[in-house]
């Protein structure tokens, strides 16, 4: 148990540090509105205002999810249309792209193609469902302030 937790506390560090660093979207000067152009219609009706910056672009999935998959964690970062993925102990990047419908597209450094093109089944704002190409399917669970959901356990159960 405390494995598991350690496991997951590890991964939403590892989404976390990628997306303020390699993920997020520069300083360039350049209007955002430009950097979404054509995108910002595309995203699911009901995942958010059109105005509300870069999570159109993303499809209305900007933010931060974490799950258990399989029993192990799984954490995803997105933030103006790029994306970070911790999974199985891979690290994969990407974008949102517009495929008539937003999907994930990502790169494994690793060469891993576990996750490597997702489509967005659901998306209430809470939980986000994922399906991936090689038939891998993520439930995950939007965090607040980048912390688990749920926080973690306060005690480990005795067996």
């Amino acid at each position: 148990m405390r494995r598991l937790v350690r496991t997951s506390v590890i991964a939403a560090g590892l989404v976390a540090a990628l997306a303020l660093t390699g993920c997020g979207a520069g300083d360039s000067g350049a209007d955002p509105a430009e950097d979404r152009s054509g995108t910002a219609a595309s995203g699911p009706t009901g995942s958010g205002a059109p105005d509300s910056g870069g999570d159109a672009a993303s499809g209305g999935i900007d933010g931060t999810w974490a799950a258990l998959t399989d029993g192990k964690a799984v954490a995803l970062s997105v933030k103006a249309g790029k994306v970070a993925l911790v999974a199985d102990q891979h690290v994969c990047q990407g974008s949102v792209e517009d495929m008539g419908e937003p999907m994930l597209s990502l790169k494994c450094p690793d060469g891993n193609s576990d996750r490597t093109m997702g489509a967005i089944e659901s998306n209430d704002g809470k939980t986000l469902v994922i399906s991936w190409g090689s038939g891998k399917k993520d439930t995950l669970t939007k965090t607040v302030d980048g912390k688990l959901p749920g926080g973690p356990p306060t005690s480990v159960p005795s067996l």
